[in-house]
């Protein structure tokens, strides 16, 4: 049996702070993009907004590679069961 969770929230400028964030790393987009596991083409998509959801395992990436957060937290729901 599969239990599923789906949470979304808007980041209105995300693509804009990333890419401050990258102009300010004096790396080449090719070094950073290699760091992160994805390719120059699908990092622009994300600076440009094209992409409509950015999986959260991707946003942390590119956290790591440049150092920064950009503050998106989910808070996990806490699971009290009880045995009846």
């Amino acid at each position: 049996m599969k239990v599923s969770k789906t949470i979304e929230t808007e980041m209105p400028g995300l693509g804009r702070m990333i890419r401050k964030a990258r102009e300010a790393d004096r790396r080449p987009l090719t070094q950073i993009c290699a760091d992160a596991g994805m390719t120059p083409a699908n990092w622009y998509r994300i600076e440009s907004e094209e992409t409509k959801v950015l999986p959260i395992q991707t946003l942390h990436s590119i956290e790591q590679v440049l150092g920064v957060s950009f503050g998106i937290t989910f808070d996990e729901e806490q699971n009290n069961t009880e045995d009846v």
